[in-house]
């Protein structure tokens, strides 16, 4: 009974006391003023300082185990235990010189005799030009993964890159100057069928650009490529908000960048996480939630609305035609009532070869198709469709002009500007 009576008026005696040293005993009370005042300072001194976490080796390394199936919390016994600084058989060993950290590795990854990393290199930049690598899984060199189809080609290029300080732009100028190559890459049936895949490079390369490679192509094509280089990344053009909030819920609204900064090199574009550009997504760009050491190439109905729809390229399309419409060859009279010489121009720029005849005739078609309908078209829509993104400029805007453009955005989305061949 005096123990619950007790508990009963501890709370009434805590606040008495509370009380009493708060508003009876003037001691006590400066006290807790010197102390709250002093606590404010230590954190007023505390907050201005960064804390940086900065990384050092161990004083002795941790022990480096084989796991059972890779699991982390597998028994570890000490005959699992893998000696230090240890390499299989087959790779060269770790220079002694060398230090035994990271710089140490990347001076053993980068010795002359090292058999793998100049030949991974090699097979990445032959990719790049060729579609697919001499050895076709790029992220495999070992037993699991595909033999080289040319094991001599890549052994020899490997060895040259190295001989030649690693210089990567002598290695991509070597292989755009191969006769393999520059070879057509059209093929006979026979060819064809006897390889569908070109493993044996009896034909040059064909396949789909990269979305990068197609976004700074039309910006190229069309005079608004800024080439500056460096700098920190920029945000182009994005449909809406709502799909990088949905996407970035703890991050801050999507802010587009302006000014010549929207017709930057894709290298610069910012590519967050799990919302990349979808522009760049229908053309198989990754989405980086996994590292992706070679991309998927598709051809999809979705890719030629993409040329035909989104801002970006019908902005390039926008500049493209007022870029050929104000060149001299405009002033041309006009053959079969369309202006075939800007046709030109434009499907030049584009694609890097002259137009065949067929080409030229249906272009002009198109143009003639598009002209009658700007015609007929109330004058704000044809003015709002050509002003489109941001590129301003004090063309009037009319009808042939627009016309023009659309045969723009069709020369875009043309095989020949699509396809490496």
């Amino acid at each position: 009974g005096a123990i619950a009576a007790a508990r009963e008026t501890r709370p009434a005696s805590d606040a008495l006391r509370r009380y009493y040293f708060s508003a009876v005993d003037d001691a006590a009370r400066t006290q807790r003023y010197e102390l709250a005042a002093r606590r404010k300072a230590v954190v007023d001194a505390e907050e201005p300082m960064q804390e940086v976490a900065v990384m050092r080796e161990l004083p002795e390394p941790r022990p480096t185990y084989v796991l059972a199936r890779g699991a982390y919390d597998a028994p570890r016994t000490a005959e699992s235990r893998v000696e230090r600084n240890a390499f299989a058989a087959i790779l060269p060993p770790l220079p002694a010189d060398a230090p035994r950290n990271r710089l140490g590795l990347a001076r053993w990854l980068t010795q002359p005799d090292h058999p793998l990393t100049a030949r991974v290199f090699v097979n990445r930049v032959w990719a790049n030009f060729f579609g697919r690598g001499l050895v076709t899984t790029p992220e495999n060199f070992g037993s699991q993964g595909a033999p080289p189809t040319h094991p001599e080609l890549l052994d020899w290029l490997a060895r040259d890159f190295v001989d030649n300080g690693w210089d990567v732009k002598r290695l991509c100028r070597q292989v755009v100057l191969s006769a393999t190559y520059q070879q057509d890459s059209r093929a006979t049936p026979a060819q064809r069928a006897a390889d569908p895949e070109n493993a044996l490079l009896a034909r040059g390369p064909s396949f789909r650009l990269s979305a990068e490679q197609l976004r700074d192509q039309a910006l190229a094509a069309s005079g608004l490529l800024y080439e500056q280089v460096g700098g920190p990344p920029v945000s182009p053009y994005q449909p809406g908000d709502d799909l990088w909030r949905e996407s970035n819920v703890m991050s801050p609204p999507y802010q587009r960048s302006d000014g010549r900064a929207l017709y930057r090199r894709s290298l610069y574009s910012v590519w967050k996480r799990t919302a990349p550009l979808p522009n760049m997504l229908a053309f198989d760009s990754p989405t980086r939630e996994v590292c992706t050491v070679s991309r998927s190439r598709t051809n999809t109905p979705l890719q030629a609305l993409v040329l035909l729809n989104d801002v970006q390229f019908v902005e390039a399309a926008r500049a493209l035609a007022l870029r050929v419409w104000r060149a001299p060859a405009a002033a041309a009279p006009h053959e079969a009532g369309a202006p075939l010489a800007s046709i030109d121009e434009a499907f030049t720029a584009v694609t890097g070869r002259p137009a065949t005849a067929r080409e030229r005739q249906l272009l002009g078609e198109l143009y003639q198709q598009q002209l009658a309908l700007f015609a007929e078209a109330p004058a704000d829509e044809v003015a709002r469709f050509l002003a489109l993104g941001e590129f301003a400029h004090d063309t009037p805007p009319t009808p042939e002009l627009a016309a023009l453009t659309v045969t723009c955005q069709a020369i875009l989305n043309l095989d020949a500007a699509i396809m490496r061949r």
